[in-house]
């Protein structure tokens, strides 16, 4: 049996956790975070592939190839894009892979345009406001889950 696979996406400035507003996002690096995931997903027996981008048709194209090259899970971090993206919603849709949307910060605790996501109804479940610690929690929910089946 061939291992289970996980692509994690990343949304718009996430290249620049770190630097970025550490009051909302925290101190961890984007780099930390996936070579996080990556240990994690290596235990697991789990292949793990990771990308960033900045652009919406990036994040459109990489999730319309799961129609082809299916992921058997994602974990995704629309970012700004949570509020603004129903192409990305649309994509998610259409290829049919379960997802859990992630958020470094809480979203509901801070500016009223945050609290409304283009994702929630169609994703597993939500992780908001838990840090980087939410991707390494989104990943252990999938692996379960994979085992199962």
């Amino acid at each position: 049996m061939s291992a289970k696979s996980v692509l994690v996406l990343h949304g718009p400035n996430l290249n620049l956790l770190g630097l970025r507003e550490p009051e909302h996002y925290g101190n961890a690096t984007l780099d930390s975070i996936n070579q996080a995931l990556a240990k994690k997903a290596e235990l697991a027996n789990i292949e793990l592939e990771t990308f960033q981008s900045n652009a919406e048709a990036e994040l459109v194209t990489k999730i319309q190839g799961l129609a082809t090259k299916k992921a058997d899970f994602v974990i995704i971090n629309p970012a700004a894009f949570t509020h603004t993206s129903v192409a990305m919603r649309d994509a998610l849709s259409a290829v049919k892979v379960p997802f859990i949307e992630v958020h470094l910060s809480n979203v509901y605790a801070r500016e009223a345009f945050r609290h409304h996501s283009y994702f929630t109804d169609i994703a597993v479940g939500v992780i908001s406001g838990l840090g980087a610690q939410g991707y390494e929690l989104a990943l252990d929910y999938a692996t379960k889950q994979l085992n199962r089946s």
